[in-house]
């Protein structure tokens, strides 16, 4: 385990990783005296922590998860009250979604408790997001006089439709963990207290999948959703034919010739 930066905080540090194995991180955000807020120096924080660990070639899947019974309840209000658009701009307060965002590593999001605000939208620059029965998503930016500034309209959007992400960003009402299984935007949903574990076993099956295919497609999918059709599926076939130049290909297809468990090596 790692802390980063305890300092002020009664020697408890409020960003966190473990490594339960050496293909799968957890990071930890844990301010539960603000249910977990982002102010500036958690956000830092974490982008530190993602950047430290883009260069660890054995590192698959990297969970984002809450301490205590909340993801994070949003952006610290506090913090944001005297800001201008210049000290954003100074403060580059988005750096920590440009990290999720140039991260290579399968993300996952253990949420239980609360994600709003801007931990919905920490949620929503995930690959994956495990919720517990009890969680809620919302962006209630518009009810202290802003908008979503880190994705929300834009990947809620792509991923629920106009029609339901309008109606969460323009009331600012949470939605359950239910409703949001049922619009799309979340992977899985399991008991309170779960999530975590779920996310860890979710993590631990993709972290034994052929590496160059989980990035393959990763990527193709990421491109793809804002390319037309054509160049999509383009992009899929390309990717696809690329990975017959790999061993992993001929170890998966000889394992399953041979009904025993391929071993993948990554090449």
């Amino acid at each position: 385990m790692s802390d980063i930066d305890n300092a002020g905080d009664g020697g408890r540090a409020p960003v966190r990783c473990e490594r339960p194995q050496p293909a799968i991180a957890i990071i930890t955000i844990d301010r539960p005296e603000r249910r977990n807020a982002l102010n500036l120096r958690v956000k830092n924080l974490l982008a530190d922590m993602l950047q430290s660990l883009a260069g660890e070639a054995d590192l698959r899947v990297i969970i984002l998860t809450g301490a205590g019974s909340y993801f994070v309840a949003g952006t610290d209000i506090g913090e944001m009250l005297d800001m201008t658009p210049t000290s954003h701009t100074l403060q580059a307060t988005d750096r920590v979604f440009h990290a999720l965002r140039a991260s290579d590593k399968v993300l996952v999001a253990a949420v239980e408790g609360y994600a709003l605000g801007g931990g919905c939208e920490l949620a929503l620059c995930c690959d994956l997001i495990v919720a517990g029965a009890s969680a809620r998503f919302g962006q209630p930016e518009i009810r202290v006089g802003i908008m979503p500034g880190a994705g929300g309209t834009q990947r809620l959007v792509r991923t629920i439709g106009k029609y339901q992400a309008m109606k969460l960003i323009l009331t600012g009402e949470p939605v359950s963990a239910q409703q949001a299984l049922a619009m799309g935007m979340v992977s899985d949903v399991v008991e309170d207290g779960r999530a975590l574990d779920a996310a860890r076993a979710l993590a631990a099956t993709i972290a034994g999948m052929p590496p160059l295919a989980v990035r393959a497609i990763r990527e193709v999918m990421q491109q793809g959703q804002d390319v037309p059709l054509e160049t999509a599926l383009a992009l899929e076939r390309r990717a696809f034919q690329m990975l017959f130049d790999t061993q992993d290909q001929k170890e998966g297809m000889q394992a399953f010739l041979q009904k025993r468990k391929p071993v993948f090596g990554g090449c």
